[in-house]
């Protein structure tokens, strides 16, 4: 998992040791209200995930100043996971929480995104000892014949509205697809947990500035990480961490080399499909402006918080509704990138050591 065993367990620990949580719509939580099928059809979540999620919002909301004339923590919790499952504000949740207001549906929304995004310190952790590093790319060979890949890295973006009315503003949003968006940077393992998620800009952003201003992109390329690659797209710059798929293959190996790259490449477009399938504000976020991208930032890491416990607890995926998304192809620059000549003789090094001859079932889909 995105979370190794011993967190888990303390942040169990500390729930089970903090006792009893404080009551919330009287003497019952408010989820006890619906049977295990309405909780699925109405948050895409199960029973035990969702308690696990309210514990783990009550305690950090005990810890945290919060004005008494807020809605109760469940009624908060319900409203905004309910707009997470599916974008809008449904009658049925709004009539439980007794919300009449739109502002105070927003506001709910806005405040328990805030906090489940400050859970991200605890469930979306980067594998930060040698032990956890081997493990995460030695699942990651196994799936596609590179070795030494510590994770999956990728843009992702999010369809927002945009003001027509601003002309400069409306076009920053506008991404290579042609549609306005924003963007965050996310990586993942080769299981499609979430390792990192970082950054909220204007969806013309360039992904390359994107993990070049990041915090993680910083640490990795300074080494703190150790010696491993990270895959990424055609919008990255080859460099001796990221590692990019060869522009124009011209032997039986650089070709296997690129197809084991798609392989892995394809479980980050699988985890964002599975992300935006269960969580349907994503696939919509409304309007935003460029001075003010937080709250928007807040909802797509609480989306990632609740994905990594949601694998944990190993809910399935709802229905499909509507058409899926195409991949995002990134953003080139105009003019190409300048890459290091000991970046290229690393991956040329690393192909042919590894892609000499066929990797036979590690390539079948």
């Amino acid at each position: 998992m995105a979370f190794p065993a011993p967190v888990w367990l303390a942040v169990q620990e500390e729930l089970l040791e903090s006792g009893e949580p404080e009551e919330d719509c009287g003497s019952q939580s408010c989820f006890d209200d619906f049977t295990d099928e309405a909780l699925f059809e109405t948050f895409h979540l199960s029973r035990p995930c969702i308690a696990f999620i309210a514990d783990a919002v009550r305690m950090r909301v005990k810890s945290a100043a919060f004005k008494k004339s807020q809605p109760p923590v469940d009624v908060m919790l319900m409203t905004a996971l309910s707009y997470y499952a599916h974008g809008v504000f449904t009658s049925s949740v709004q009539a439980k929480a007794g919300i009449n207001q739109p502002a105070g549906l927003v506001s709910a929304v806005n405040i328990i995104s805030g906090v489940i995004a400050g859970m991200s310190d605890v469930f979306i952790s980067f594998p930060l000892t040698a032990e956890a590093r081997g493990r995460i790319a030695s699942r990651m060979e196994e799936l596609c014949g590179i070795p030494a890949v510590l994770g999956v890295l990728a843009p992702a973006h999010f369809k927002i509205r945009a003001s027509p009315y601003d002309k400069k503003s409306f076009k920053s949003f506008i991404n290579t697809l042609g549609y306005t968006s924003v963007v965050s940077q996310f990586i993942c393992d080769s299981e499609g947990n979430i390792l990192s998620v970082e950054k909220c800009c204007v969806g013309s952003a360039f992904e390359q500035e994107l993990w070049d201003s990041s915090f993680k992109g910083r640490e990795v390329e300074d080494g703190l990480h150790g010696p491993f690659w990270f895959i990424g797209g055609k919008g990255y710059r080859l460099s001796k961490h990221i590692l990019t798929p060869v522009s124009n293959p011209v032997s039986d190996r650089e070709v296997r080399f690129n197809e084991a790259h798609a392989k892995v490449h394809r479980v980050m477009q699988s985890m964002l499909g599975a992300m935006k399938r269960r969580f349907r504000c994503l696939q919509q976020l409304g309007f935003a402006e460029e001075a003010s991208l937080n709250k928007k930032s807040n909802i797509i890491k609480s989306c990632s918080v609740l994905h990594n416990i949601a694998k944990k607890f190993s809910v399935p995926l709802p229905p499909r509704a509507g058409m899926g998304e195409p991949s995002y192809p990134g953003k080139l620059y105009t003019s190409p990138m300048e890459i290091s000549p000991e970046a290229l003789k690393a991956r040329q090094e690393l192909i042919d050591r590894n892609f000499s001859a066929s990797v036979g079932s590690r390539d079948s889909p």
